[in-house]
């Protein structure tokens, strides 16, 4: 009965949508009524985490039709730790809207369209067939949009405008990736196509799936080259949106990635990963070098997301249990960590009006609070011990010498001395020295509880990082023995389910 009660991840956010879309402007109940579900499903996702570490995959068969022909949600690991972060930030980003987002955004349904939002990312995380997965993206897309350009800021609708588009190109390569996939392999169903993927090894179709893919994952991810999209459409919405989306939504793409470069795409990791291996420095060194060469808050943390990929996609180019624990382990760090400093910088642009850093100075004078809690998270995203960004950077790049990999650890420490450098800079343009920054009536009080929940949770992860590495550890052995997902979806007697665990791929 327990195992039933995942599908609340997908149907809880549509039923909250459509009764606040009839509520309508009464915008009190709106947010009593959008707190009270997100602090319940953040409750919930903590609890469904620790049921599936407990009891393992939870596999959820619609109408009761057997996998592969019916649709599939599942729970492992990987996609419950992600449904846990978006729920967590959720959490975080409501309670810094309440006070922030004006009349005007919640008469023209913000609340509603943010949990349509929330309804797509869960879906993506849960789905065990590729099809849908398309359409939970679809359907976050079509959130996002509206969330973007809500407002009708001349630089948010031209801002919305290329996301769209971009978005547009990305769907539509998607969509032929999926008809070609069935037309090879006459299924949708993930740990089906595992399976004969696995099958037909020698096919050199498989690995123009696989860049088909990586196209359309990369894309949504921001890896390099593909990232040039980015930064400007996290910019001008207000800060609750853009931590939302600079926490979750490339994670979306990074999370597509590590379940199809994984599960699918293994024939040949000689080319595919190190394919990745190569994408991922290039996203590390030219994410960091554009934050540096900016001289506003919201435009250098943007920058930052794209650099951060890159140790992400890093720990799956690597394909071993440990890198795949560490890239995890840094998606739940920068997740946080990033959500955090994007809403710190929202609190400075309610009480200035203003994130640039010719404009700002001083705040540490008026704030000291504030201030320690933009410097726990900027040393904390710049891999400073003992905070979590220190252990999810050392994870990895101690695979990456454990692998013979040096270059791409050099690059990676590259990445954190650059990043250290443009947090201090936020600092001293946006903290430190004499106070010139104008003054606006809105008080820091309620616009904190959510950075206070983000920056405590790096604190702990920082003080005992081997309770979340034991998570990632768990979501990695799945990762790595894809028997566990297709035996859990099809079966124990499915034909070719013994699948090798994944090998290292330097020797």
């Amino acid at each position: 009965m327990i195992d039933q009660l995942f599908i609340l991840f997908v149907i809880l956010p549509v039923l909250t949508a459509v009764i606040l879309f009839a509520i309508g402007p009464r915008s009190v109940w709106q947010q009593r009524a959008s707190l009270a579900v997100v602090a319940l499903l953040w409750a919930f996702s903590l609890y469904g985490l620790v049921h599936v570490l407990q009891t393992g995959i939870v596999v959820l068969r619609m109408g009761d039709w057997p996998a592969p022909y019916g649709i599939i949600l599942v729970a492992d690991v990987l996609s419950m730790t992600m449904v846990a972060l978006t729920m967590t930030i959720a959490l975080a980003v409501t309670l810094f809207s309440l006070p922030t987002v004006d009349r005007a955004r919640q008469e023209h349904f913000y609340y509603p369209l943010f949990f349509i939002l929330l309804m797509g990312v869960n879906g993506a995380f849960l789905t065990g067939d590729i099809f849908n997965l398309f359409v939970f993206f679809e359907v976050l897309l079509i959130a996002s949009y509206a969330l973007m350009a809500l407002g009708s800021d001349a630089d948010q609708l031209r801002e919305t405008n290329i996301y769209v588009v971009l978005n547009l190109i990305a769907s539509a390569v998607f969509l032929l990736g999926l008809a070609a996939t069935y037309r090879i392999m006459g299924t949708l169903n993930m740990a089906d196509l595992a399976v004969k993927m696995q099958a037909q090894a020698e096919n050199p179709l498989l690995t123009v799936l696989a860049m088909v893919f990586l196209f359309v994952f990369g894309t949504k991810a921001a890896i390099f080259p593909l990232y040039f999209w980015l930064p400007g459409p996290y910019f001008p919405p207000p800060a609750g949106i853009s931590a939302f989306f600079g926490g979750i939504l490339t994670k979306v793409g990074v999370y597509a990635i590590f379940r199809t470069f994984t599960l699918l795409f293994r024939h040949d990791p000689s080319f595919t990963h190190e394919l990745l291996l190569a994408l991922s420095a290039a996203t590390m060194l030219f994410g960091v070098l554009g934050a540096i060469s900016q001289m506003d808050v919201k435009r250098i943390l943007s920058y930052h997301i794209i650099s951060q990929i890159g140790y992400m996609i890093l720990g799956i180019g690597l394909f071993t249990p440990q890198a795949l624990a560490g890239a995890l382990f840094y998606i739940v760090h920068h997740v946080i960590v990033k959500s955090a400093l994007f809403l710190i910088s929202g609190a400075v642009q309610e009480t200035t009006g203003t994130t640039s850093l010719k404009a700002l100075g001083g705040l540490a004078t008026r704030s000291w609070f504030l201030s320690a809690l933009f410097l726990v998270a900027a040393l904390s995203l710049a891999g400073l011990p003992p905070l979590s960004g220190f252990f999810s950077k050392f994870i990895i790049l101690q695979a990456g010498m454990h692998e013979g990999r040096y270059g791409y650890v050099a690059i990676g420490l590259l990445g954190s001395f650059l990043t250290l450098f443009s947090m201090l800079k936020i600092w001293n343009g946006v903290f430190w020295g004499a106070d010139r920054a104008p003054t606006r009536p809105a008080g820091l009080r309620p616009l904190l509880p959510g950075v206070v929940l983000l920056v405590s949770l790096t604190i702990g992860i920082g003080l005992f990082p081997s309770v979340l590495y034991r998570v990632v550890d768990a979501a990695a052995g799945q990762l790595t023995d894809p028997r566990v997902y297709i035996e859990a979806v099809l079966g124990p007697q499915t034909p070719g389910s013994g699948i090798l665990p994944a090998e290292r791929t330097s020797q």
